[in-house]
């Protein structure tokens, strides 16, 4: 037997598809999934934990798939070319879903915000499953980077009937090149010139 979260959850996707966002309500998603509304309540007060929690779910199924250690030989370009097509991957089943979400979040600046947080998480989880940094002020960036990513390549995802999913690729591998020429734009214009020069080198006496 399904557990509350796993039944609530397959109740909610289910019902959003159907029915949209904004038109589903929690005791809707109780009945469908079998439990009392103050059991639901108890681990979902709302549509946003559950969307939360749906995006949570998609992460473990990506991370799940990884091997322990990354390949030295592959870029971090590869890694998260592969770390993000596993992603759309574990998401193809729920595209009537995620499209209900993002009308509503389209529609409703509010919902955009509240759903934020969980987007970013994922990003983050995604990043750090590429072997690249998600924290600090560097990590903000990349975050906010691999989202703009997401958003674009999402729109191709919605419509991409191919069996591989090779529009969706081609779509991924064009924007995470443009972020690498971009990301190397800015260290060369960025970085000291000095900064190699001032360093130790290894087989200074100072080491």
């Amino acid at each position: 037997m399904k557990s509350v979260n796993e039944a609530a959850l397959d109740a909610f996707l289910g019902l959003i598809a159907e029915k949209g966002f904004v038109s589903v309500t929690l005791r809707e998603v109780a009945e469908a999934a079998g439990r009392s509304f103050a059991d639901l309540h108890g681990v979902y007060p709302d549509k946003v934990a559950l969307a939360a929690a749906f995006m949570a779910r998609i992460d473990t199924q990506v991370l799940a798939g990884l091997a322990s250690r990354s390949d030295p030989d592959e870029t971090a370009r590869d890694r998260l070319f592969d770390v993000m097509m596993r992603r759309y991957d574990a998401l193809r089943p729920h595209r009537a879903a995620l499209a209900a979400m993002r009308r509503a979040a389209a529609r409703d600046p509010v919902l955009a915000l509240a759903l934020g947080p969980a987007l970013r998480r994922s990003m983050a989880a995604m990043l750090e499953a590429a072997a690249v940094p998600s924290e600090g002020l560097g990590g903000a960036m990349r975050q906010n980077g691999l989202l703009a990513i997401h958003y674009a390549v999402s729109r191709v995802f919605d419509r991409d009937d191919t069996a591989d999913l090779s529009k969706t690729m081609a779509a991924l591998d064009n924007r995470l090149k443009m972020a690498e020429r971009w990301a190397q734009f800015f260290d060369k214009y960025t970085k000291s010139p000095n900064s190699k020069a001032s360093a130790p080198a290894s087989d200074s006496p100072a080491q």
